[in-house]
């Protein structure tokens, strides 16, 4: 592949992948390849990870999903090893710790936060017991009145109204 077609492809690609993220069926328009073509184009790229905006690294751009992927990766490696990972990602050493500590602290609060929500859960839950109870209460007394009125109702009409006597 001679150096315009490796340029052509490589700008084609970095439209393809984030941050431009242009749609493959509108690049395969404008280029004239077919977008199998420009699809293998970005497997490719993505398995090789070369893929930078302006082709330089720019950590700021890239998505969690990506970081965490170096954080694990990182995980097991020497400060040596991590150097050279880092030298060969286009990364700082200080930006693969600092994901690693805000990887470590995302899930921090979760566990205090399900049992917060649990208890106020059960809290809620006792409550709607006491007011469903209250509510079967308050509806057996108004029947019970209803119940009532309509009798004493029916005994005016069978005996007359005795309050006068």
């Amino acid at each position: 592949m001679n150096q315009a077609n490796k340029e052509l492809k490589q700008s084609i690609v970095q439209r393809i992948m984030p941050p431009i993220n242009e749609p493959v069926s509108q690049l395969a328009r404008e280029s004239g390849l077919s977008e199998t073509t420009l699809y293998k184009w970005k497997k490719a790229a993505k398995a090789q990870e070369t893929v930078m905006p302006n082709g330089a690294p720019s950590t700021d751009r890239w998505n969690t999903r990506d970081k965490f992927a170096i954080v694990v990766e990182t995980a097991v490696l020497s400060e040596i090893e991590l150097a050279e990972y880092c030298r060969a990602k286009g990364v700082f050493v200080e930006q693969v710790e600092a994901w690693r500590d805000a990887c470590m602290n995302a899930n921090g609060g979760v566990a205090e936060q399900a049992s917060k929500l649990q208890k106020d859960l059960r809290t809620k839950e006792q409550e709607i017991k006491a007011l469903s109870r209250e509510l079967q209460r308050k509806e057996a007394a108004l029947a019970e009145t209803a119940a009532l009125l309509v009798l004493r109702k029916k005994a005016q009409a069978i005996w007359g109204d005795q309050g006068d006597e």
